[in-house]
């Protein structure tokens, strides 16, 4: 940073006046190589997944963190109410009605930050990245003396991996009360292929780390027999669900649905988390004052949801013509979708695209413009898109972090950009910004 800089400090002019960089690469290698069993991560993820670390961070105030705690906090209490459970399940299949006791892992509220505060663009029930995050905050370094406040991590960040291990015993427990935990599994489909496989790795470590078995495991590799989910000839007592298939609809996931159904095995998350969080048709629920009003939500409440909810409603036949009119102003995404797979901004659509969208399962959602980030890329300085998410389990949320992008949607293509940690600018910061 230059001397010549003014205060006071706050989010916004550090976003958009501090370019530096802020990651150390040797701090992050130590923190990705903390087991002797991971040592080459750093370079496989250097080598094959170049954009998955952004080397800046990014910075909220404590009125958008708050925004985000009370928009969550009515969520809950919406979702906590038998009318709205009906509502929503009576549309998912069967197997989301199932309840076993444990809430589901990882629940990630995905935020844009703009003028009007946060706005909710979308909730993921596994939503990835959050060891990932972990490891990434506590390799941070301070770019000049009067950054130094911003670098030195909470208690909270420190004890995370306790944080997130004490969940799934929450979980385990929720469901096979004191009996001792089972043994866990981290399930996708060819996890190896998967691009957030190195936080596989990380979770099976952080398990053994605190005395639970735990194995990655492919989906299809699980046996359903003797009333029990095997793996590898060992019975599974927990599966941390990584799957992007919610209700377990793939005849490749047959042996954990039903293992699921029996009550055989602890999964988590769940198809009933997705039901009630994530299906995208929730959020035309969420951002509606006559459905919240139906559903006897209180004022206080529905005020807090109407203006961090970007209006959305489900794409119907009859609305064709007034959303194409509308469009631009839109963003369409598949009701059940993840990872902004087919979605769509309004004013980028042709019309093939528009009859795919109107004969699938889509909502329309009020564009929440996404706020930017400045960083250096190769010496040049360049404003990325963020989002914010949130990782949330029982309502409370345990890590913020953020994703730098351009384009239409999140990726981790984009040349500095991908994931970055998030710290809070305390309201008595002191320090100054100006241009590098």
């Amino acid at each position: 940073m230059s001397q010549h800089m003014q205060t006071p400090v706050t989010a916004q002019s550090l976003n958009r006046g501090c370019g530096c960089r802020t990651l150390d690469p040797e701090r992050l290698r130590r923190q990705l190589e903390v087991d002797p069993s991971l040592v080459g991560l750093y370079e496989e993820i250097a080598r094959s997944r170049p954009n998955l670390f952004s080397a800046t961070t990014v910075f909220i105030s404590p009125e958008q963190y708050q925004g985000m705690t009370d928009i969550i906090a009515a969520i809950e209490r919406v979702v906590a109410l038998p009318e709205y459970q009906a509502a929503t399940l009576v549309c998912a299949p069967a197997i989301a009605s199932l309840d076993h006791g444990p809430q589901g892992a990882f629940m990630g509220f995905d935020f844009h930050l703009g003028a009007r505060g946060p706005q909710l663009i979308e909730i993921n029930t596994n939503a990835g990245g959050a060891l990932l995050n972990a490891v990434l905050a506590r390799a941070q370094q301070a770019c000049c003396r009067e950054m130094e406040w911003a670098f030195r991590p909470p208690t909270e960040l420190m004890q995370l991996e306790q944080s997130f291990f004490t969940m799934f015993v929450e979980e385990w427990h929720r469901q096979r009360g004191d009996t001792p935990l089972g043994r866990i599994v981290i399930v996708d489909d060819d996890p190896a292929s998967q691009y957030l496989y190195p936080e596989f790795q990380l979770f099976e470590r952080l398990f053994a780390r605190f005395d639970a078995v735990a194995v990655i495991g492919d989906a299809g590799e699980l046996e359903w027999r003797e009333g029990r989910l095997w793996h590898a000839g060992q019975i599974v007592g927990m599966v941390y669900n990584r799957l992007t298939d919610f209700y377990l609809q793939d005849p490749l996931h047959a042996a954990l649905r039903q293992a699921y159904e029996a009550g055989a095995v602890v999964l988590t998350p769940h198809p009933r988390a997705h039901a009630l969080y994530a299906d995208k048709c929730n959020l035309a629920i969420l951002s509606d004052d006559h459905a919240l009003t139906r559903l006897g939500v209180p004022l206080a409440l529905r005020k807090t949801l109407l203006a961090g909810v970007p209006h959305t409603e489900q794409v119907v036949p009859e609305r064709a013509d007034q959303l194409w009119a509308q469009r631009r102003k839109l963003f369409f995404k598949p009701a059940s979708g993840y990872g902004s797979k087919a979605a769509y901004r309004g004013d980028k659509l042709t019309q093939r695209v528009w009859q795919e969208i109107l004969t699938g399962d889509y909502v329309a959602q009020t564009i929440a413009p996404p706020s930017e980030r400045l960083t250096q890329v190769d010496g040049t300085a360049v404003d990325l898109k963020l989002d914010v998410r949130a990782y949330v389990y029982g309502g409370n949320i345990q890590l913020v972090a953020a994703r730098l992008y351009s384009g239409q949607t999140t990726n981790f293509r984009t040349p500095g950009g991908g994931f970055a940690p998030v710290f809070v600018v305390p309201m008595n910061a002191a320090g100054q910004v100006g241009d590098e």
